[in-house]
């Protein structure tokens, strides 16, 4: 609150912010406004609304904030920023931005809104730093919806923007919040579209982005489709590798890789990257992958599997913080939820490192004294 307190003008909101945020973290069964409200002892949902809805101050600033805190806390030199969408499922026509659309929550497509999230991960632990509230061709074909949803009028006038430019907006502000991430890693959403791989390597931003099989890569002055290209791989081109724990266990996959690009830079290097199933070998991820020479492929499909990352953001950050458990239709309303929520969950993730270091900094006194 020291953080964030200075963006509200008034005292009133500013202790309630506070409040909406301690209810978040707490124990409450639900997270909706009227819950909120009686954990913090109020008779009724309106000022928790009212917070969301017409308090003011910069929702956008405080997600800056949100970021510089995660900084402060996660950052480490060689952090990863991991883009990924979630959805939530939606009655009714009302809420900005909903539509009949996939929802990889709901695995189908549903009546739902969909929002893109950057999540920080770090040795220290990983925490959502930003989100972009997804408008389909629907809503923007139609400005007086928009209006009356409160989405403001510079993103009405930018028209239809692609979840891939959308993820370029949310890198560029993790850069100016002095986010230290060396690789930026996303799904095939993201990968797929050529025009943010081109972006991220002028900026000399490392990336492993999945692909699908069947899009193009260069090999020598030919381009070839992903998967034609792994399948020609050799059985000694594989190496089995751990990226991680799982909830069940190590992830333990199949992994090869092979350059491709005929032009290097000095010092970087170009590869396509293969995941593969270890009880189903006809299950292969494709990623293209951007880095350091000396890449090794551990290093690649290391990266690669910290995108599990941001999954499990989505479930804390949900099932702990409320997410998903908001009461609100308009574009303010939503962002100041989201927000909130983000901080909420920032917060533990912070609260979880501190105590992480703080107990391996009394098992090396210990083993100091001994």
């Amino acid at each position: 609150m020291r953080r964030i307190g200075p963006r509200f003008a008034r005292a009133e909101p500013r202790a309630r912010v506070c409040d909406y945020i301690a209810g978040l973290v707490s124990g409450l069964q639900r997270k909706n406004s009227w819950w909120l409200a009686e954990h913090a002892g109020e008779a009724g949902p309106d000022g928790m609304q009212r917070l969301l809805r017409k308090a003011r101050f910069d929702v956008d600033a405080i997600r800056n904030d949100l970021a510089a805190y995660v900084a402060e806390r996660l950052g480490e030199d060689d952090g990863v920023l991991i883009l990924d969408e979630t959805g939530f499922v939606k009655k009714g026509r009302a809420s900005v931005g909903v539509a009949r659309q996939y929802s990889g929550t709901a695995g189908r497509v549903e009546n739902s809104q969909i929002a893109l999230f950057a999540a920080y991960a770090s040795d220290k632990g990983h925490a959502l730093v930003d989100r972009e509230l997804y408008l389909p061709k629907e809503w923007i074909e139609a400005p007086a919806r928009c209006e009356a949803a409160g989405v403001p009028a510079e993103r009405i006038a930018a028209g239809t923007l692609t979840k891939p430019r959308l993820a370029q907006a949310v890198i560029e502000r993790a850069e100016a919040a002095g986010l230290a991430f060396r690789w930026v890693t996303a799904d095939a959403v993201y990968g797929s579209a050529k025009y943010l791989r081109v972006w991220l390597e002028t900026r000399d931003r490392f990336h492993v982005l999945a692909i699908r099989g069947k899009d193009d890569v260069v090999i020598g002055f030919s381009q070839q489709r992903a998967q034609a290209v792994i399948a020609a791989l050799p059985a000694s081109a594989w190496q089995r590798l751990s990226v991680g724990a799982g909830s069940h266990g190590p992830r333990r996959y199949d992994w090869a890789r092979i350059p491709v690009r005929f032009l290097w830079r000095p010092g970087r290097g170009h590869w396509l990257l293969a995941r593969r199933s270890i009880a189903d070998p006809r299950q292969i991820a494709y990623y293209i992958c951007y880095g350091p020479r000396r890449s090794s492929l551990t290093d690649l499909a290391w990266i690669a599997g910290t995108r599990w990352k941001v999954e499990e953001c989505f479930q804390q950050a949900k099932d702990v913080c409320g997410l998903d458990q908001y009461q609100a239709r308009t574009w303010r309303a939503w962002h100041a939820h989201v927000t909130f929520a983000m901080i909420a969950h920032a917060l533990l993730a912070a609260t979880r490192a501190a105590g992480a270091e703080k107990g391996a900094t009394r098992q090396s006194e210990k083993s100091a004294s001994r």
